[in-house]
């Protein structure tokens, strides 16, 4: 691996200055993964802005090269440039996000301004746009269909996108709304991880969560007595709107509480609230749009997506609220039709729905998650069903191992070995909620693949399971189970990248892209081969019965009017935000969701979004502004694909095909190009609405 000293410039590397402490040389573990046995806390800042100082002295060597521009000594330049930086904000963002504290809080809010400051400082450099310029000019050179001339349209793209043509006054404006929304971002962040577990509610007395299992109400009892209220039981809040606990509890008071404790904790005023944050980052958005020439955000964010213009976006999800406002009014009225049948004198609200519709699932369908939790044990569904589907598809095998450090005792770490008994790279698994862990489920890297830095990949996957008490089994829901499937998805498209440079390898890919791998792994969870090998009783090995099997393939499509109104409304609401011009000004955060979510063609009283604009993370913070929609698109894309790869059964040879055609291709085509290459034809919402039930079949 090439460090950040030898970078391919004429400008002498003494220019260059050299780093100190850990992060200053890759790792000498395997693979370079960090040794989080020799990384403290403390490390974190010095290495940032060791790292940053770094960065800035190579491109400005980049930059100030006197030679003329070439591939190798400006983008293959910048493609090995800040290799310091990259290992510390790899590991910092792994235990930022899954194990942070007041000190990586505070590095973190110290640090984003200057890493915005960092991408102005290159995206925003004249002498640089003009290497770039001149590289672009001359694509022509680079043979159609390679890397060099995917990243000359890129690098020239992206500058152009920040704002290279901008005049030195509107240089600076951008700078100074970059800056401020980096802060921003980063204070919304926070507010919220800490919202999230200072707003959960908390009860007093067992009885009030009458419906919940003896674990589930002393894992309350516990969260309750760790936050310095011993004797009463807190309900932890997860980050979406609805709440897992409300298909269980009994007492309606109690699931309206703790509904009502979600969908207003970040909107109750003080220390909690992130409205004022929000209403500035949107505007400042609007604001940087305009700056750089687009009508608003959403077209400006939009640029490099599969779907290019917001129109697209908002066309292909106009389509689906017909069959979806139909769905939700159907499964409303079924379920109101089981609160009369109880003697209930009320109709259905949101925080009733999954109680209901639980209680539908057992009547109609004579399924409960009870039920399938004892043949979902969390190792056993992780060693044996999403390991295995991979090993049937692709070949490869995944080795745990127990020598490599890691960053919290719940992690586990693995060797993945490919089809040919080569290393393919690291794969570590984070499965546990905890206090300090932001919610969700996600994957990263610790460790691009890339063969011009010799680097192979290291990936992790992040989940928020629940975890029960010592000694309990680890069993978990079918929901759970395929996130699971899900995230492997994405760790397994970080595996299969097979790219020169970097910035364009694996899940380099845009918003409306890169969520397809991980929707189509999700079908693996429920093919019969798949599911005879994991699903089986956690006592008494016993297989899943087949008529239970049957059970959840036939519930599978109930409820859908919910379960994709409630993405389908968040993601118009996403759309609604990104919408709005400099002209539109400051806007009252909840008048302005009321008004956005009354012009729906939706039943947002009975279904609200999966997440309201107070605490819809991916956006405000986490890279999906103006790309929520990317869920809905994927899955469009992932049943389409799915129906071509399986039409002939599981195989290596259609996994291979699906490797080679897609997983292994990162951001080196076009995606539309990628996905005929693959399926042979464009993918149709039809496929979605059959497959989620929304059609009424």
């Amino acid at each position: 691996m090439q460090d950040s000293s030898s970078v391919n410039t004429t400008t002498p590397t003494a220019t260059i200055p050299q780093g100190t402490g850990y992060f200053a040389s890759p790792s000498t573990l395997p693979f370079q993964t960090p040794d989080f046995s020799k990384i403290s806390d403390e490390d974190y800042l010095p290495a940032i802005e060791q790292g940053i100082a770094i960065q800035k002295a190579e491109i400005t060597a980049i930059a100030n090269n006197p030679a003329p521009a070439t591939f190798e000594n400006t983008i293959a330049a910048m493609e090995q440039s800040g290799q310091m930086l990259s290992r510390a904000l790899y590991a910092f963002s792994a235990e930022v996000n899954t194990n942070t504290n007041d000190l990586l809080d505070d590095v973190d809010a110290k640090t984003s301004p200057q890493l915005a400051a960092l991408s102005d400082f290159t995206y925003l450099n004249p002498a640089l746009f003009q290497r770039i310029e001149a590289i672009y000019n001359a694509r022509d050179q680079f043979a159609d269909g390679s890397e060099e001339r995917r990243l000359a349209e890129i690098y020239y793209k992206r500058f152009i996108h920040a704002g290279a043509k901008l005049d030195a006054q509107q240089k600076e404006q951008l700078t100074a709304v970059n800056g401020e929304l980096s802060t921003l971002q980063t204070q919304f962040s926070q507010t919220l991880s800490a919202a999230t577990a200072d707003m959960s509610p908390v009860f007093d007395s067992a009885e009030e969560l009458a419906g919940l299992s003896e674990a589930e109400i002393a894992s309350a009892a516990k969260a309750a007595e760790e936050n310095g209220q011993p004797g009463k039981y807190m309900l932890m809040l997860v980050n979406t709107t609805q709440q897992p606990m409300l298909a269980k509890l009994t007492n309606r008071a109690t699931r309206e509480a703790l509904y009502k404790a979600s969908i207003n904790r970040s909107s109750s005023g003080g220390k909690s609230d992130t409205r004022q944050t929000i209403a500035r980052i949107a505007q400042l958005r609007a604001q940087k749009a305009a700056l750089v020439g687009y009508a608003d955000f959403a077209s400006y964010a939009m640029y490099d997506r599969m779907l290019q213009q917001p129109a697209t976006a908002l066309a292909f999800m106009e389509d689906l609220t017909g069959p979806t406002a139909k769905a939700q009014l159907r499964d409303a009225e079924r379920l109101n039709e089981e609160i009369a049948k109880e003697g209930g004198n009320f109709t259905v609200e949101p925080w009733d729905w999954d109680f209901y519709a639980e209680k539908v699932r057992k009547a109609d369908y004579d399924l409960d998650d009870a039920q399938v939790r004892p043949y979902f044990e969390l190792y056993k569904v992780l060693n044996d069903g999403v390991f295995y589907a991979a090993e049937l598809a692709y070949g490869v095998k995944f080795v745990q191992r127990t020598d490599l450090p890691v960053w919290h005792e719940d992690v586990t770490a693995y060797t993945v070995y490919d089809k040919d008994g080569s290393e393919l790279g690291l794969f570590y698994f984070d499965p546990f909620a905890r206090p300090n862990k932001r919610g969700g489920a996600w994957m990263n890297n610790f460790v691009d693949q890339s063969t011009l830095l010799g680097t192979k990949p290291v990936v992790y996957n992040v989940l928020n399971i629940p975890k029960p008490p010592a000694g309990d089994p680890f069993l978990i829901s079918f929901d759970e189970a395929e996130t699971m499937f899900h995230e492997m998805g994405h760790a397994l498209h970080g595996l299969f990248a097979e790219q020169t440079y970097p910035s364009i390898s694996g899940t380099s890919t845009a918003r409306d892209f890169v969520e397809f791998p991980s929707q189509f792994n999700e079908n693996f969870l429920t093919e019969p081969k798949v599911l005879a090998n994991f699903a089986k009783h956690y006592k008494t090995g016993e297989p899943i019965p087949a008529e239970l099997l049957a059970k959840i393939d036939k519930a599978s499509k109930f409820n859908e009017g919910y379960a994709f109104g409630e993405v389908l409304t968040a993601a118009l609401l996403d759309m609604k935000w990104h919408a709005l011009t400099p002209a539109d000004g400051l806007q009252d955060v909840d008048a302005f969701e009321a008004s956005a979510l009354a012009s729906l063609p939706l039943h947002v009283g009975l279904v609200p979004p999966r997440y309201r604009t107070p605490y819809f993370r991916h956006i405000w913070e986490g890279g999906y502004a103006a790309g929520y929609y990317s869920y809905i698109w994927t899955e469009v894309l992932a049943h389409d694909a799915w129906a071509y790869y399986s039409q002939n059964g599981i195989s290596r040879e259609a996994g291979d095909i699906f490797r080679d055609k897609v997983l292994s291709k990162g951001n080196t085509m076009d995606y539309e190009e990628m996905y005929q290459n693959y399926a042979g034809r464009q993918p149709d919402v039809s496929a979605l609405v059959k497959a989620r039930g929304l059609d009424g079949e």
